[in-house]
């Protein structure tokens, strides 16, 4: 019972801090870069016949002159369509180039091994990651750029789930609310992660770790580099703006969503103490919560619940708000349901002795 006190104690003042840090300390970026030069676009595809089409004309539409994108795509052993779409689409467009993947290179293996051997076919000094499920807005290069200056190796721009469906929207909400709190921690100066879907690395920063190559492997390997490039004494920047909002293909199914997030657990490792307590305590609030019910008075009970919702409701308001994004107010009730099933389920599966199913592959 004191356990579970001192825990709702930490948890509630701990979240008061980084909604004070988001109200009041946020950091602005200039949204444009002022130069357009060359830049390389990497995308690994593996079966992504339904999404990489989607991904390549959002790249056409970007507002940055097409004669200084240069972008490939690694066909990673797909076993579908994709390196068809591929080729149709980009047969008359000399800035694209499908690059076939076969064997592995280094310490790389999946799609570290794909970005890792597209890099040796880059021929320019800033490297834009995005996934081929993705589709990232028009002033994306531009913003990105903007974030950089003489220190900074790592860009991260922003990216949430597509679709009407409220399983999906719930998604994009996680999402959000997520790298909203990540944004918080990020903006008083503790590097935080990035994310290999939405990620901008220099040349400089990339080569003085060696490429993916050379790093140890990690099924995260955005988080895995991230920290590599940090190491080396590079600084970095994530941004919490629509200019670099990306949309991503959203999970289908709740299987599909608990692989995904089991996989990004098993990243958790990588991150920074302070980052893995941030997030281990918001897991664990519905496991401690529940529990304290059956000690608890049900007004007691009820009204941490309520403080919660409150809390969390207002800072996912904040950064909707932010993105010029606005939903009704029962979808906030529905995403704190969404958050106890998953939370539980999740923490239950993630300890399940079972491999992490990836693009087809188990790591």
């Amino acid at each position: 019972m004191m356990v579970s006190v001192v825990y709702f104690i930490v948890y509630f003042l701990l979240f008061l801090v980084l909604l004070a840090l988001l109200l009041f300390n946020r950091k602005r970026y200039s949204v444009r870069a002022a130069d357009t030069p060359r830049v390389s676009i990497l995308i690994a595809a593996r079966n992504e016949e339904h999404n990489i089409l989607s991904c390549l004309q959002a790249i056409e539409r970007l507002d940055y002159p097409q004669d200084k994108l240069e972008v490939l795509i690694g066909d990673d052993d797909s076993t579908d369509n994709t390196r068809a779409v591929v080729e149709k689409f980009i047969q008359d467009k000399p800035g694209y180039t499908c690059i076939t993947v076969t064997g592995t290179i280094g310490r790389a293996k999946g799609k570290a091994n794909v970005l890792a051997q597209l890099a040796h076919h880059a021929t320019t000094d800033f490297f834009l990651y995005t996934d081929a499920d993705i589709q990232v807005p028009p002033g994306w290069v531009h913003a990105m750029l903007a974030g950089l200056d003489a220190k900074v190796g790592v860009v991260t721009g922003l990216t949430t789930v597509a679709g009407d469906r409220l399983f999906f929207r719930l998604q994009s909400m996680d999402w959000l609310y997520s790298l909203g709190l990540m944004q918080a921690v990020s903006d008083v100066g503790l590097p935080v992660t990035t994310m290999g879907n939405n990620m901008l690395l220099t040349r400089k920063a990339y080569e003085s770790v060696g490429g993916y190559e050379n790093i140890k492997f990690s099924i995260t390997e955005d988080v895995a580099i991230f920290n590599q490039v940090l190491k080396k004494g590079f600084d970095y920047r994530n941004i919490y703006d629509r200019s670099v909002l990306a949309l991503s293909a959203p999970a289908t199914t709740f299987w599909q969503l608990l692989e995904q997030r089991k996989r990004w657990m098993r990243g958790t490792r990588h991150l920074p103490v302070y980052m893995f307590a941030i997030l281990a305590m918001h897991s664990a609030y519905y496991p401690v919560l529940l529990p304290y019910f059956w000690q608890a008075s049900v007004g007691i009970a009820s009204s941490i619940f309520l403080a919660k919702l409150l809390l969390q409701s207002t800072y996912l308001h904040i950064c909707l708000k932010r993105l010029g994004r606005r939903i009704p107010w029962w979808q906030y009730v529905v995403f704190e349901l969404f958050m106890v099933v998953t939370s539980i389920i999740l923490i239950l599966y993630f300890f399940l002795p079972t491999k992490v199913k990836w693009k087809g592959r188990r790591y």
